[in-house]
C-alpha cells in the first residue's frame, strides 16, 4: 500500500470540517454561535452516551441554552439528531469523490488498496480532528446498534455510500458475487467501527506494548480489510 496514513492534505481536512457557508462571515453571530453550540452539544452526548441515554434537558446543560431554544431552532430530539447528519454530508460526498478517484482503472494491481482507502481513511481523519471525533463516534455506535427509530436516517445517508463501494470492489471482481462482496464490507464496516470505539482495549490486551493511540493500529487496520477483500476477491 502506497500510503496507508491519515496525513490529511487541505482539500481532505476542508471537506470534513464544518465550515461557515461561502459568502458567511466567521465572526458569527452570538444567535448562530448557540445554534452550532447546540448541534456540537447534542452530537458530544450522542457519541458518549447513546441516542436514547441523551434527552433533550442534558443536551441544553452541555450547550449551555435554554431548553426552549433547543426546541426553537431544530424542534424534537430526533430532528435535532436528523441535523446533525446533514451538517456533515459533506464528508460523505467527499469520500464518494475520493472512491470515483480509486476506481478509476479497476483492474490496477492497487485498485483494492485504493478503494479501501477511500472508504477508512476519511473517517479516520474525522475521527482524529477535534471538529469531527464525536461525529464518527455517534456513527460508529447507532450503525453498529441499529435501532428501528433511525433506520431511515442512516440509510438516506449511508446506503447509497456503501452500495457505490460495493459496486467498485465488484468491478475489480467480476466473478464474486455481491452476496460475497456485501458480506465483506459489513466484516470491514465492523473492523473500522470498533477501531473507533475499542479505547484502550488493545493496549490492556497487548500488556502495554500498544499506546493509545499507536499511529501504527490505522495501517495495521487498513492492510487487515484489505486483505479480508483480497482472500475473497480473486
Amino acid at each position: 500500500m502506497k500510503n496507508a496514513s491519515i496525513e490529511a492534505d487541505t482539500e481532505q481536512t476542508a471537506a470534513l470540517i464544518r465550515r461557515v457557508p461561502a459568502g458567511k462571515s466567521t465572526r458569527r453571530k452570538p444567535q448562530l454561535d448557540r445554534r452550532t453550540n447546540i448541534l456540537l452539544a447534542a452530537e458530544k452526548l450522542f457519541a458518549m452516551n447513546g441516542y436514547h441515554a441523551v434527552s433533550i434537558r442534558d443536551i441544553a446543560a452541555e450547550a449551555q441554552v435554554p431548553l426552549a431554544l433547543i426546541g426553537y431552532h431544530y424542534g424534537s430530539k430526533s430532528e435535532l439528531y436528523a441535523a446533525i447528519f446533514e451538517s456533515w454530508q459533506g464528508s460523505i460526498d467527499q469520500r464518494l469523490k475520493l472512491l470515483r478517484a480509486a476506481v478509476a482503472d479497476p483492474s490496477a494491481p492497487d485498485a483494492v488498496e485504493r478503494i479501501v482507502e477511500a472508504f477508512v481513511n476519511p473517517v479516520l481523519l474525522m475521527h482524529a480532528s477535534p471538529e469531527g471525533q464525536y461525529f464518527a463516534l455517534m456513527a460508529a455506535r447507532d450503525l453498529s446498534s441499529p435501532a428501528p427509530d433511525r433506520d431511515s436516517l442512516q440509510a438516506q445517508h449511508f446506503d447509497p455510500m456503501a452500495h457505490a463501494f460495493i459496486d467498485a470492489l465488484a468491478a475489480t471482481d467480476p466473478a464474486a458475487s455481491r452476496g460475497q462482496i456485501a458480506w465483506c464490507y459489513q466484516f470491514a464496516v465492523g473492523a473500522m467501527f470498533h477501531f473507533l470505539l475499542s479505547g484502550p482495549r488493545a493496549e490492556l490486551l497487548s500488556k502495554g506494548e500498544i499506546p493509545v493511540g499507536d499511529p501504527a493500529a490505522e495501517r495495521l487496520l487498513l492492510r487487515f480489510i484489505v486483505a479480508g477483500f483480497r482472500s475473497v476477491l480473486s
